[in-house]
């Protein structure tokens, strides 16, 4: 205990552990805005790299539907489009 009390009236320890309690618990950019801001980080770039996947399938189909028999293919599949004489009956699964 008096131990403890001597490192307690050292004044340069005691001037360090408020130092450290108020950088990680008090401050502007204390340990709990730091795991938060870390937080939305990861999920960021994993939108990031999800947004960056459909761009490129977004791609293959561009490059896909600049021929005239695969325009017609994805109107059909995609868009439900369909000829003049031609009924379309569309079953969604639940």
């Amino acid at each position: 205990m008096k131990s403890v009390l001597n490192l307690l009236r050292n004044k340069f320890i005691l001037v360090t552990a408020i130092f450290f309690v108020y950088t990680l618990f008090l401050d502007e950019n204390d340990i709990f805005t730091i795991f938060s801001q870390s937080n939305k980080l990861s999920h960021l770039q994993e939108d990031t790299n999800q947004m960056k996947q459909d761009l490129e399938e977004t791609q293959i189909t561009l490059e896909k539907l600049k021929r005239k028999p695969e325009v017609e293919r994805y109107a059909r599949e995609k868009k439900f489009f369909k000829k003049d004489d031609e009924d379309i009956c569309v079953i969604f699964y639940e």
